[in-house]
């Protein structure tokens, strides 16, 4: 990785690219301290530090400390996740939305300008759920329609503002510019986590031995994250031979590759968002009775500090990680292509055999991905239900996101030197 690093800061139009993302970041993380008017952010930031481990805390984390300041940037890119997610899933249910899919690169064009104008559709309607959730609080201080209409505008062109930097990052800077937000709004919030841990050590709450077991978990956590985003299934493909013309071209041996956790951190994603949207409701309307069956019932799956509350989660995480690889890889269509290209898989007859064949790989590989991605889930629950380690904001999903968003970088940046290394050598 430091190699790599080395060798594209020697090329000068890699150089400026690094320079340019480094600018970028810099920018927008000015803007995580640009507070919204008229609200009370010392509130908000109460709430989301009693809210340790809720969805309110991994959006925080995902906006890099940004909604705990309700600054500008408050919301983050998440509206451009959400949406990016819903479009993927309604290119399977639209046929029209399908077959931009598979026009190549104006028919992803295509479906980019969608996925934007429903992040903006998403801004204003987490822009006003956030404007509800924080009214509940008391941080509102300008009344009426007017305070309204200044969240939810200033919020939703915060929101814009990160979208059009992470596209200017893509064209110009290095790697995925919404991954590359991300990235860097976790990465910020390590020194919080090291105070918080500090903290806690100087009040006697941890000991020295159990802050080096917490500090030897993650680094475990760390190690096993890298080595299952890098570990994959290589299905055989083999492709008959052919004549074009005059030309015979012979058969060729090759594999598809499945990655083990293909999922991502999608799965954990759903899984969150399913299990802690209840409690979001039930903060903005505590009265209720809905509230009530949430965060008192003994029937409740819906309170963090319990075992049904893990349990539930974990097979969330499982099932989504199953339905979200089984959507993407889609296999009737994988043994279709292969079928028209005259591939096969060794000992498989083409057609439907060969789905039937994929689907049952893809099931096992999500099956053993989901319960890995489960486990990352759930171990920073169980450690703030049996460890002191309470309020802490670590998780295994920023480092799911870390991981992944490192690996596919270092690929674009080793990508990109070989491409100049063929050019000088051509020259």
């Amino acid at each position: 990785m430091l190699s790599t690093l080395r060798n594209a800061w020697k090329v000068p139009e890699l150089r400026k690219r690094i320079l340019f993302t480094l600018m970028i970041v810099v920018i927008f993380r000015m803007g995580v301290f640009i507070p919204v008017p008229g609200v009370d952010a010392s509130k908000i930031a109460t709430l989301v530090s009693s809210n340790s481990g809720s969805l309110l805390s991994f959006y925080d984390m995902i906006a890099g400390g940004a909604f705990s300041k309700f600054s500008i940037f408050a919301l983050g890119v998440t509206p451009y996740i959400n949406a990016s997610i819903i479009i993927q899933l309604l290119t399977i249910a639209i046929p029209y939305l399908e077959q931009l899919s598979k026009e190549g690169q104006e028919g992803r064009k295509k479906i980019q300008n969608y996925t934007k104008y429903a992040a903006l559709v998403f801004a204003v309607i987490q822009a006003y759920a956030a404007y509800a959730l924080i009214k509940s609080s008391g941080a509102i201080l300008i009344e009426g329609s007017m305070g309204l209409l200044l969240i939810i505008l200033t919020m939703t062109t915060g929101t814009a503002l990160l979208v059009w930097i992470g596209e200017q990052i893509s064209v110009y800077g290095i790697g995925s510019g919404v991954s590359v937000i991300i990235f860097v709004n976790i990465i910020s919030s390590l020194p919080q986590t090291a105070y918080q841990i500090a903290g806690l050590l100087k009040t006697g709450e941890v000991s020295p031995v159990e802050v080096v077991i917490f500090v030897a978990v993650a680094l475990a956590l760390l190690i096993t994250v890298i080595v299952i985003n890098l570990a994959e299934r290589r299905i055989p493909v083999q492709y008959a031979g052919k004549a074009i013309g005059r030309k015979v071209i012979k058969g060729q041996s090759s594999h598809i590759p499945i990655g083990l956790n293909s999922s991502g951190v999608m799965a954990i994603i759903f899984g969150m968002s399913v299990m802690q949207f209840p409690a979001v409701i039930a903060q903005i309307w505590p009265e209720s009775s809905f509230a009530v069956f949430v965060n008192k019932s003994s029937w409740s799956i819906f309170q963090q500090d319990t075992m049904k509350y893990v349990v539930a989660y974990f097979l969330l995480v499982l099932f989504f990680a199953w339905f979200y690889t089984i959507i993407t890889f889609k296999p009737d269509e994988m043994a279709e292509n292969m079928n028209k290209s005259s591939g096969f898989i060794p000992g498989i007859r083409p057609g439907e055999k060969t789905e039937i064949y994929l689907e049952k790989i893809l099931t096992r590989i999500s099956l053993l991905g989901g319960t890995f991605a489960g486990i990352i889930a759930i171990v920073p629950i169980l450690a703030a239900i049996f460890s002191n380690f309470k309020g802490v904001s670590f998780g295994g999903t920023s480092l799911l996101i870390l991981v992944g968003v490192s690996l596919d970088t270092m690929k674009q940046l080793e990508s990109q030197l070989v491409m100049r290394h063929y050019e000088g050598f051509l020259k």
